[in-house]
Parts: structure tokens; C-alpha cells; sequence
């Protein structure tokens, strides 16, 4: 199997179960969560759910433009961080809500420039490759 078609398969992979964890995550604050938290930490933890979801639709973006530019390794890059930024970002907002550990907030804006750095990359990537 060719190394880019083995970071393409991977790469949908790890979006499909991140869809089902965002999935799962988003049906858990609808219907379980919003008994045992203030309507502030539901609103923080809907936020990272929608992070999850539109980052982990950005990773089969990122898995399918792989085979349009297999050339640039970036993609591949802006997968990886597309993922950290999904754990850091939606990861934290998660943990904030299930605890109430404040500092986690912290550890947010680290996802946040992971996902900027990903994007910047595919956007890269789209610009590098031949006409």
C-alpha cells in the first residue's frame, strides 16, 4: 500500500469515529447532561461539540484532498492538528463542563491555534498545487 493512501485511509477513519464521539457527545448534552450542570456549562460544552463536529467533517475534507494533492505532505500535517485541536479545544471544553476545573479553560485556545495552523495548511496546500 502506497504511504499516501495509508494517511488517506487513516485520516477518514479518524474522522469517522471523531463524528461519532461529536455525535455522541452532542445527543449527551441534549438529553443527559443539562441535569447536572448550570445552563453556563451546557452552553461551554455545546460549544465544544459544535468544534467537534465541524473539525471532524474538516478531517474528511483534509482525508479526501489528500488524494487530489497527494504531493503536499501538509495535508497530512493538517490532519494531525486538526485532530490535536479537536482534543485540545473540544477535549477541554469537555472536561471544564464535567468538572468544573476552571484552569482547563486554559488549555482551549491551544486547540484554537492548532485548528488555525490546520486550516492555514490545507489553504497552503490549495495554493502550492499544480494547476
Amino acid at each position: 500500500m502506497h504511504f499516501t493512501t495509508m494517511i488517506d485511509r487513516q485520516l477518514t477513519l479518524l474522522a469517522a469515529i471523531n463524528m461519532i464521539v461529536a455525535v455522541s457527545a452532542g445527543a449527551f448534552g441534549a438529553h443527559g447532561l443539562r441535569r447536572f450542570v448550570t445552563p453556563e456549562l451546557l452552553a461551554v460544552w455545546h460549544t465544544g461539540v459544535q468544534y467537534h463536529l465541524v473539525h471532524a467533517l474538516g478531517l474528511f475534507l483534509v482525508s479526501w484532498l489528500s488524494t487530489r494533492y497527494p504531493a503536499t505532505g501538509l495535508l497530512s500535517i493538517a490532519g494531525l492538528l486538526m485532530f490535536v485541536g479537536i482534543v485540545l479545544f473540544s477535549g477541554s471544553l469537555y472536561a471544564l463542563t464535567l468538572t468544573g476545573t476552571r484552569w482547563l479553560g486554559a488549555i482551549t485556545p491551544l486547540g484554537g491555534v492548532a485548528f488555525l495552523l490546520a486550516w492555514a495548511m490545507v489553504a497552503w496546500s490549495a495554493w502550492r498545487a499544480p494547476a
